[in-house]
């Protein structure tokens, strides 16, 4: 098993254990599930917003801990304060060591988008996104059927959430394009093994219909990098472990941006 089918397995089992603790209903009467989500698209296209979709990651399958430290509102509110067009928290349990409220608590303290960042293999997942306080979901084809993100992306829509898909090749791409998507990020962290690689943005950025803000995601730990990348054609750029790895998340975003 790669580590994404093992994530994946256990994230079944977190999700049938979650949906036997709180219903669907349950979750649609939480107070933050009426809120009116920001677009992504309209942060990342604001002209005083960086682009940049900043990352709280305490920990990896690859790298273990990476910040146990630095808090959720504190890193995040630097994040926004810098000019991050949105902010992405992860709230897989057990190997991002991360949690849904993790997200509450980013929310809390934030007026950009907010990204549940999460391995979604059921729509009970989108529900407790937008519960939870998320304004945007995650589909990663690596481990969804087009079918699956055809659904999902309808339904997250229809609870006013902003839908990024996420692709690694060619293949994933052509087989995931809906209109219920807002944005493509090209993953340049392998899945499978975790590698990275530039240049899977650069093989795929021209191959991303120009009507979906094009993302960057993973390896990216220089300010010259995202001016290449701009110029290629992608508008927005997920960043964390960059930040995160550091002492100071929020000072390393507000250093990071003085150089762009």
């Amino acid at each position: 098993m790669t580590v994404l089918d093992k994530i994946v397995a256990k994230k079944k089992v977190e999700v049938a254990s979650a949906k036997a603790t709180v219903s669907l209903s349950e979750l649609e009467k939480y107070p933050l599930f009426g809120r009116k989500c920001y677009s992504l698209n309209e942060s990342v296209l604001r002209a005083d917003r960086r682009g940049i979709i900043a990352e709280y990651k305490r920990a990896s399958p690859s790298k273990g801990i990476i910040n146990a430290v630095s808090s959720v509102q504190e890193v995040v509110r630097g994040y926004q304060d810098a000019g991050a067009s949105a902010v992405s928290v992860l709230t897989d349990p057990d190997f991002f060591q991360g949690s849904l409220a993790d997200l509450t608590a980013a929310r809390e303290v934030l007026t950009i988008p907010l990204l549940r960042k999460e391995f979604v293999v059921d729509p009970y997942q989108i529900t407790e996104a937008k519960a939870y306080g998320a304004d945007i979901i995650l589909l990663i084809a690596a481990c969804l059927t087009s079918e699956e993100i055809s659904n999902f992306s309808s339904y997250a829509k229809s609870l006013g959430l902003s839908v990024l898909l996420e692709v690694h090749n060619e293949e994933e791409l052509n087989r995931s394009i809906f209109d219920t998507i807002d944005a493509i990020g090209v993953n340049n962290r392998n899945l499978k093994d975790f590698s990275v690689s530039l240049d899977h943005s650069y093989d795929l950025v021209n191959k991303i219909p120009d009507r979906f803000v094009k993302v960057s995601e993973s390896g990216i730990s220089d300010p010259l990098t995202i001016r290449e990348l701009k110029q290629i054609g992608f508008q927005a750029f997920l960043i964390g472990e960059n930040f995160m790895k550091t002492d100071n998340p929020a000072e390393a975003i507000k250093e990071f941006v003085k150089e762009l």
